[in-house]
């Protein structure tokens, strides 16, 4: 599998000429979704979904979302599917495992939302705006580094309970360049503690998982 790093939430999964793409928000440039044949979106928060860019996506895609996001994409004219925890479907030629129900509790006057998070191929983990521990093995973690849900302690944790032989930052796109440095050094000493691939991947670039 080829990964991509997109802006903020989003990034891209290339296997076998087939393109999955995760969380495309307003955050992200729409040539995340260009050739696309499948998006999973695990919640309805806009930095992780943009409605207006699925409206104009093709009819032939995919979306499988819970059933929050749903409701808000009557007029896109891709196939949108409703999936909850504890689902499993293939999608593009990906093996798709589904875990977790909501969000991370965010402010005391913003409603809690309904959050899934993928497993693909029992590789690689995207939990959303949750720190949620699936049930299974995770070899790689998209790992949430910068949250108004989350502190500096939580991200380490999380990175503590799964253990994952590699992890990648996402939820990073609301840092400056000062907090970008910060994350990297702060994902570097996790790395040399777990002895694992722990770093953040550029906006742009990619990284292939064995």
């Amino acid at each position: 599998m080829k990964l991509t790093k997109f802006g903020h939430a989003c990034v891209r999964v290339e296997k076998n000429g087939k393109t999955l793409v995760i969380d495309p928000g307003t955050f992200t440039d729409g040539a995340a979704l260009d050739g696309a044949d499948t998006v999973l979106i695990t919640h309805e928060h806009a930095d992780h979904v943009d409605v207006d860019k699925l409206k104009a996506a093709s009819p032939e895609l995919e979306i499988w979302t819970c059933e929050g996001v749903a409701a808000d994409l009557t007029e896109v004219p891709g196939k949108v599917q409703v999936v909850r925890h504890g689902d499993d479907f293939e999608t593009a030629g990906f093996q798709v495992r589904v875990f977790g129900e909501w969000h991370a509790k965010n402010h005391p006057d913003m409603r809690v939302v309904q959050n899934v998070g993928f497993l693909l191929d029992d590789e690689l983990f995207y939990p959303g705006d949750a720190l949620t521990v699936p049930q299974a093995e995770v070899g790689t973690l998209l790992v949430p580094t910068g949250a108004p849900w989350m502190k500096l302690w939580d991200m380490v944790e999380y990175l503590r309970e799964i253990r994952p032989a590699r992890a990648y930052s996402t939820h990073d796109g609301l840092y400056s360049e000062v907090g970008l440095g910060l994350v990297d050094n702060w994902l570097r000493l996790e790395a040399q503690k777990q002895g694992a691939d722990i770093r953040r991947i550029p906006v742009g670039e990619s990284t292939t998982l064995s």
